[in-house]
């Protein structure tokens, strides 16, 4: 199949490798504009645009795909003749004309097993409810969000302890096996088509930075979860005398407190926390102004006073 490839950020990597090592061709890739990125905020070309010019595709790079302001896009992509458009992350909506534009439509691959998570993170939302399972459907794209007949599942485990960049990566070579094996599918005519059930569907927004602040008054599995999720951005973090603290790793303990959610119980090689429902120990921490580190380096030469609440108020 003769493709257009839409992705940008390090999950679509593997598809895009997997299809550039496969019998189907890539025309061209199409992915989001130069971003500052960096603490000099240089404009820096996606991972996708990257892996693009080392083979030597064209690129394009519009900031919208809406009609009005997208016009020389759109002739560049029906141009290109492609069979199909195949989105993993791209970052911008598909409009109707775009949907419509290559014979056989355009599918995606999501990082959830439909309908369960739909919207931009549904590998946070996984880690975060605490799900054991999750996986990576192939499916046909329509104008809602994630609403498409699905084409193939794939389901993975979610190790125990395991944090985003993990399932994350796992994620993605999933994603890349079954995109092709749906490719050829599709191309042969034998390509399953099942709808969605929207009543089993959840909605996994974008994550935020303020998402990442802990409410010790939640329950310790929940604040275990978003430091697994969070991790490596935001990061999941609290508050010590007004001034961020991250918190990149959290276990929950059988230790018994009559304290405040929030208060520090003990501050010897780790940190007891508690928590609404018990009480989690921080063994993995990063101070404002300084690096990731051990809880048990970080206490050494600070002083971390035991009852003292974390939290906007400390």
């Amino acid at each position: 199949m003769k493709i257009v490839y839409m992705g940008t950020p390090q999950f679509a990597i593997p598809s895009l490798q997997k299809l550039l090592d496969s019998r189907h061709q890539v025309l061209a890739v199409c992915t989001q504009p130069d971003r500052p990125a960096g603490r000099g905020h240089k404009l820096t070309a996606s991972p996708i645009k990257q892996l693009a010019l080392a083979h030597n595709l064209p690129v394009l790079q519009p900031e919208t795909l809406k009609f009005a302001e997208s016009k020389d896009t759109r002739a560049q992509l029906k141009e290109l003749g492609a069979d199909i458009f195949v989105v993993a992350a791209y970052g911008l909506l598909l409009p109707k004309g775009i949907l419509e534009m290559p014979q056989h439509g355009c599918i995606n691959v999501h990082g959830s097993l439909l309908p369960r998570y739909r919207g931009a993170a549904p590998i946070h939302a996984a880690l975060l409810n605490g799900d054991g399972t999750t996986g990576i459907t192939i499916m046909h794209m329509a104008q809602g969000l994630d609403t498409g007949d699905m084409i193939l599942k794939g389901e993975i485990p979610i190790l125990p302890g395991e944090k985003f960049t993990s399932l994350h990566d796992r994620m993605a070579e999933l994603g890349a096996k079954l995109l092709v094996q749906a490719l050829d599918e599709l191309e042969k005519g034998t390509a399953a088509r099942e709808v969605q059930d929207d009543a089993d569907s959840c909605y996994a927004p974008m994550i935020a930075k303020t998402d990442a602040q802990i409410d010790w008054a939640s329950p310790s599995e929940k604040i275990v979860n978003m430091t697994r999720a969070f991790d490596p951005w935001p990061g999941a973090y609290t508050l010590y005398e007004g001034e961020p603290v991250k918190i990149w790793t959290a276990e929950k303990t059988d230790i018994s407190h009559e304290a405040n959610p929030g208060t520090i119980i003990c501050n010897e090689k780790r940190l007891l926390i508690k928590t609404a429902d018990g009480v989690v120990a921080v063994t993995e921490i990063q101070g404002f102004g300084s690096k990731r580190m051990a809880t048990a380096d970080f206490l050494r030469g600070r002083e971390v006073v035991v009852g003292k609440v974390l939290g906007a108020s400390s």
